[in-house]
């Protein structure tokens, strides 16, 4: 077994070994063997598979769960975005990943220090005229702090945690590994690239590691919305700004988790629900580009109920085809039409390899039976999302990773909505948006682009026609004109057909030989005792029969 510990596994063999004692610690055995880390465990741990056992009620799924937590900050991103895959997983994983937090305690101050002034090339108070030791909040990724600029501005520095570039680095080289390990051994394998899939999650991470992409993503939040008074983005302060350390405009308000407070504000809760709604449906549908982690604690109200947001390390891209599609498929799920939304997943790829249409289409028309009648504002998008991933992971529903974001952010960003106000509809807010979308899709300022890129297209090739249609004619004339055709597969074919003409030849040969030996025998004189001849029709008689056994065998065992 230790013979497959790769030069890769000798170089993190401290960390493959710390993921098989956790694995260990809560009692999954036979994912360690699946993933090939008993060689990492000590030998009597190994033999006796010592450690402390979970109890006995305690189920898979939430076992995973806490070995995650217990594996740190990487292994808890992977199962947050697993928590958004219901194709992946069962809804028993999902319902457990959901309740994974990456809250944790802040890091020493001297190793924050040390980061932030490397990064900086500066002392503290050289750059901020205060700043404030203690985090106003830390994460598994960053911490957060407030500070004042030498010009009064009141910001805070989110500073990532010192070297966790580095242990999430080893982390996501161990994932691809495990990945490619166990794409053939386990039954998703056959259906999804698991590798391809963590790699697509370790470029997500990286992202969010680079606190420069989340400074543009803030700035192209702040343009899209430059006209829009009731959304405020946060200045990003470029001049204090670095791969690992962020500087931006500190928004003091109300959460939008403080419910109390907003009350006490005189704050119109309906109307901040709508706003935030408004805010999600703009960033999807006009935008394509939207906010992917709307919870309550990265909203405030700021005063004359202007809504700020924060955090913009997660956010998901829609294109224009996406988006019309999605369009499509919300228009078929009100009508109810079942095989319209198996046609709308065929479309748009989601329905991958094959797939039993009749049951999928039947599960479906029951689901939406359930809900048919009902008024949408009765409808919950949670609540038909929960019931959709039970479908989603049987028939493997592969919604793009950015659909599943899209799912999960108009669930959350409901959740909030209803906090604030229980009557709130967001499909009576979708409504303009939905219409505003459709009619922007067949205006002329939309049209008139991909119009003009046709009809040049067009021009092009009616440009060189008579150039190109002379030099075919010329050749077709002079007998220059030859046609080729490649049939794939056909090899393999003549190959076979081959096979079976000298099997058949043989055979044939064969039953002459033998009726010819036959016609002879007659002929010899027993008598005379064996001679030459007799030894030859006899030795030629059995080489024939055996011959034909052998072909006989050949043949059956080919088919």
């Amino acid at each position: 077994m230790m013979a497959r510990i790769n030069v890769r596994s000798v170089r993190h063999f401290q960390r493959y070994r710390e993921i098989a004692q956790v694995l260990l610690r809560h009692g999954l055995g036979e994912l360690i063997e699946l993933l090939e880390l008993l060689p990492y465990l000590s030998f009597p741990r190994r033999v006796l598979g010592k450690g402390r056992q979970p109890p006995q009620t305690m189920g898979i799924p939430q076992r995973m769960r806490l070995a995650m937590e217990g594996l740190g900050p990487t292994f808890v991103k992977l199962g947050q975005v697993l928590s958004t895959r219901p194709d992946l997983l069962p809804p028993e994983y999902i319902a457990e990943f959901v309740k994974l937090r990456s809250t944790v305690p802040p890091a020493p101050w001297e190793k924050v220090r040390e980061l932030l002034e490397g990064e900086l090339n500066a002392p503290i108070l050289d750059v901020f005229t205060t700043f404030e030791i203690d985090p106003i909040a830390a994460a598994s990724l960053s911490q957060v702090h407030a500070a004042i600029l030498p010009d009064g501005s009141d910001v805070v520095v989110k500073i990532q945690r010192p070297k966790i570039g580095e242990i999430i680095e080893t982390d996501l080289e161990i994932m691809v590994n495990l990945a490619r390990l166990v794409q053939n051994r386990i039954a998703i394998g056959q259906v999804y690239d698991l590798p391809g899939i963590t790699e697509e999650f370790a470029s997500t991470l990286r992202a969010e590691l680079d606190f420069y992409h989340e400074g543009h993503n803030a700035d192209r939040f702040r343009e899209n919305f430059a006209h829009e008074r009731y959304l405020h983005i946060p200045t990003i302060h470029w001049d204090y700004t670095t791969r690992r350390v962020l500087v931006m405009e500190r928004l003091r308000g109300i959460s939008l988790q403080d419910i109390e407070a907003l009350d006490a504000a005189d704050c119109s809760r309906h109307r901040i629900a709508i706003r935030a709604a408004r805010i999600l449906l703009k960033e999807i549908l006009e935008d394509g580009f939207f906010h992917a982690d709307p919870h309550p604690g990265n909203f405030v109200v700021l005063p004359g109920e202007v809504i700020g947001a924060m955090d913009f390390g997660m956010v998901g891209y829609l294109g224009h085809q996406t988006r019309m599609d999605l369009t499509r498929l919300y228009n078929v799920i009100v009508q109810s039409d079942d095989q319209g939304v198996v046609d709308q997943l065929i479309r748009i790829g989601a329905v991958r390899g094959p797939v039993d249409r009749t049951k999928l289409g039947r599960e479906i028309s029951r689901l939406l039976r359930k809900y048919q009648g009902l008024p949408l504002k009765s409808i919950r998008i949670d609540a038909f999302v929960n019931e959709l991933m039970p479908i989603a992971f049987r028939h493997h529903i592969n919604l793009p990773n950015e659909l599943w974001l899209l799912i999960k952010s108009l669930a959350m960003m409901e959740g909030v909505a209803l906090k604030l106000d229980p009557d709130f509809d967001i499909f009576e807010v979708f409504k303009p948006y939905l219409h505003h979308f459709v009619l922007g899709t067949v205006s002329p300022k939309s049209i008139g682009p991909a119009a003009l890129k046709t009809a040049t297209e067009w021009a092009e090739l009616i440009g060189i026609f008579p150039r190109v249609g002379y030099q075919f004619l010329k050749n077709a004339e002079q007998g220059g004109l030859e046609f080729s055709m490649e049939h794939k597969g056909l090899d393999v074919a003549l190959s076979r057909l081959d096979r079976l003409a000298s099997r058949l030849a043989l055979s044939i040969l064969l039953a002459a030989l033998i009726i010819g030996l036959a016609l002879i025998v007659p002929v010899l004189h027993p008598e005379a005792g064996l001679n030459l001849a007799s030894v030859a029709v006899i030795t030629g008689f059995t080489a024939a029969v055996l011959l034909s056994f052998l072909l006989v065998i050949s043949i059956l065992r080919s088919h």
